[in-house]
């Protein structure tokens, strides 16, 4: 009752006649941004990240920004305020619902999503599979567009001291949102014990499916531990623990989770498609080929996901330096937010 509490007082105010000052005041559509060392994930994280540099300001706004992925529940009239009041909207573009994934429910999932885009003066999309996805199934955008990757904070995520004892340690990181990301991680696991008897998978965030029967087949129990979801204050440590970053998902837009690993000297090992290929290429890890389709999502098979690690746990001081490398000459957290204070110079009322 306290949030439609609040959501009403906010609208009561949205609604009262005024004249705006000019100047920018951003609103990411909602009543509030969690703070640094809160929990947060995805699209809210990078909202996060903006709100410290731009607070969040919910009703006497002169711009409003919309992460596609945490979009606001009143997202309808929201937009028809800004239009009703001239004040520009940008929206940062990340994934879309695609049959692979959402199945039936295709259409359900991208209608706000098309909704958002199709009203935006400028998109920002987070890599070119973020635009060209955009592009075939919310259509395209009618105002400006840019490519612009996220970004990690190189200060704070920074590689150990020393590296992790033991091993090799491997993390599937943030929320296994699908049910074959986590099972795919065991499944390798139990390939990667065969060359490495003291492999170790730390597993992230919360996951929809029980591992229970997977552990127990490959007898692999002492071999996992869950972590439980973390707070972005909490996820250098998470990082430092491990050797490398196993990333399962296919198809990922722009996973920060990916650069986050990078800038604490994280090499990946991840299926071949979607935006991480942007962030890692090369030289930060090894991409495995699979079946490359919106149709369906076919992973790479275990084993060579296994052979991946297996071959950069051979070089893995190399990898190392080069993934961190990368993140700092190409990802880091500063360009990022000063692009952004020239989008909102640009479209904010003066």
């Amino acid at each position: 009752m306290e949030r439609y509490g609040r959501a009403a007082a906010r609208w009561a105010r949205l609604l009262a006649p005024g004249r705006q000052a000019a100047g920018i005041r951003v609103s990411y559509g909602h009543d509030r941004i969690p703070e640094p060392g809160e929990s947060a994930a995805g699209g809210t994280a990078k909202l996060q990240k903006l709100a410290e540099r731009f607070p969040n300001t919910p009703v006497d706004f002169t711009l409003l920004y919309l992460g596609n992925t945490f979009l606001p529940r009143d997202l309808r009239p929201l937009i028809w305020v800004a239009r009703r009041r001239g004040i520009p909207i940008v929206v940062n573009q990340n994934g879309v619902g695609y049959p692979g994934w959402a199945g039936g429910r295709t259409d359900e999932v991208n209608r706000p999503l098309r909704r958002a885009l199709l009203a935006a003066d400028h998109v920002i999309y987070q890599s070119a599979f973020s635009k060209s996805s955009s592009d075939i199934f919310l259509g395209d955008a009618p105002g400006t567009w840019e490519i612009l990757h996220n970004a990690v904070d190189t200060r704070l995520f920074t590689p150990a001291d020393h590296s992790p004892q033991g091993g090799p340690i491997l993390l599937l990181g943030g929320d296994q949102t699908q049910e074959y990301r986590l099972s795919l991680a065991l499944e390798a696991l139990a390939r990667v014990l065969q060359a490495h008897p003291e492999a170790h998978l730390l597993v992230g965030g919360r996951f929809v499916s029980d591992p229970g029967p997977t552990l127990d087949r490959h007898g692999i129990r002492e071999r996992v531990t869950f972590l439980g979801r973390y707070t972005q204050r909490e996820a250098p440590e998470i990082y430092r623990r491990a050797h490398l970053l196993l990333h399962t998902k296919v198809n990922d837009p722009c996973p920060t989770v990916v650069l986050e690993a990078m800038a604490c000297g994280l090499p990946v090992v991840y299926p071949a498609s979607g935006g991480t290929v942007e962030l890692v290429a090369e030289e930060g890890g090894i991409g495995v080929p699979h079946p490359d389709t919106f149709e369906r999502d076919e992973p790479p098979a275990p084993e060579a996901l296994a052979d991946a690690v297996d071959r950069v746990l051979a070089d893995l001081a190399r990898y190392s330096a080069s993934a961190r490398s990368r993140v700092v000459e190409r990802f880091s957290l500063e360009p990022w937010l000063e692009r952004h204070r020239e989008i909102f110079e640009e479209f904010a009322p003066r």
